[in-house]
């Protein structure tokens, strides 16, 4: 430990990091760097690591970040699967980013951030293969419509497939956000009231509902299933809970709770047996080998308008993301889907 450097716990160096960047991060950015950190400060507060308890940030050298990058590929916590590629590069890049803003305060070396190399992974290799298919979409979509009309999960599900949107943006909604007359949806970037958009002001824009759609809003807003509830911010959120506007957490495990081919009277593809399956519990939901989160829903939703002819340029302003991203990390088409989508476009006579 060098004299130069300034003591403080892994706790507090987290707390100071989050902090800072408050602002300057969306909400889903800013969660996701949370759950990282405090992984990497539970790791080094473990007496079971090879480098035994570092309670001082003061002691962290890179000798000790390549003993959390061994531990995270191949063996992880109780409950958690080791580190693919990909999950790798957000892991040090985030702890990369963490380690150079403790150097501000002189709570690590200056050149250890820099020293970090982040992960290298070939093209298409963070690119995940988890989509829901247009077929299951509907089925779980026309199951909600028969049995749960316009409660709240039912909305939920059908504004992700629908709009192709972010889970962040679905949450960020307040029900002023809604256009009546125009059967349209506002997107906006709030921040400093606590729902600001992935691309910020650039993520802003107006998605048009089609009129079923509208009135399946509608009829939630103006029933009884929407908590008529504010935020910490006296806003009135769209989507809601008793207790306010809902966690990411809790639209994900409405996701997993409804792609459970079980749930909405499906038999098992698995051919398990309901009574003794651990997955039929709510909090095990995302266990099921066929349930998906909220990501799915986006790449299955853009898929499917591409497939239905939907032009690139068009989905890449519904959706909030580049034409090129679009094609790489959300378009989960096969190459005969591709193939099929451009038949229309070649004419017959040349």
């Amino acid at each position: 430990m060098s004299d130069e450097l300034d003591p403080i716990t892994p706790e507090s160096a987290m707390s100071y990091y989050l902090d800072a960047r408050r602002y300057d991060l969306s909400d889903d950015t800013l969660q996701s760097h949370r759950y990282r950190l405090k992984s990497f400060v539970r790791w080094l507060q473990s007496p079971d690591h090879g480098s035994g308890e570092v309670m001082n940030m003061n002691d962290v050298d890179l000798r000790t970040v390549h003993a959390y990058r061994v531990f995270k590929r191949e063996e992880n916590f109780e409950g958690d699967e080791p580190c693919a590629a990909v999950t790798m590069k957000g892991q040090v890049s985030t702890l990369r980013t963490f380690l150079s803003f403790i150097a501000d305060i002189e709570g690590v070396s200056e050149e250890l951030a820099e020293r970090i190399r982040i992960p290298r992974i070939d093209d298409g290799e963070g690119v995940s293969d988890a989509v829901l298919e247009a077929e299951r979409a509907r089925s779980i979509l026309d199951y909600l419509n028969r049995w749960e009309y316009a409660t709240v999960e039912h909305v939920a599900l059908l504004l992700l497939w629908r709009t192709s949107c972010r889970l962040g943006g679905l949450r960020a909604l307040d029900v002023s956000d809604f256009d009546r007359e125009e059967g349209a949806l506002c997107f906006r970037h709030r921040p400093t009231t606590g729902t600001g958009l992935k691309n910020g002001m650039h993520g802003e824009r107006d998605v048009s509902l089609k009129p079923h759609v509208a009135k399946v809003v509608e009829e939630y807003v103006d029933g009884p299933h929407r908590d008529r509830v504010t935020d910490e911010h006296g806003r009135a959120p769209l989507i809601t809970t008793s207790h306010g506007r809902p966690s990411t957490t809790t639209i994900r495990m409405w996701c997993y709770k409804w792609t459970r081919p079980c749930e909405i009277g499906e038999g098992c593809p698995d051919d398990r047996d309901i009574e003794e399956c651990d997955a039929t519990y709510l909090e095990h939901a995302s266990t099921c080998p066929f349930s998906v989160s909220s990501h799915p829903f986006r790449a299955g939703s853009i898929t499917a308008y591409r497939d239905a002819g939907t032009p690139r340029e068009v989905l890449s302003d519904r959706g909030d993301v580049s034409e090129t991203v679009l094609e790489k990390h959300y378009d989960r088409a096969s190459s005969r889907q591709r193939m099929r989508r451009r038949q229309d476009f070649i004419p017959d006579d040349l």
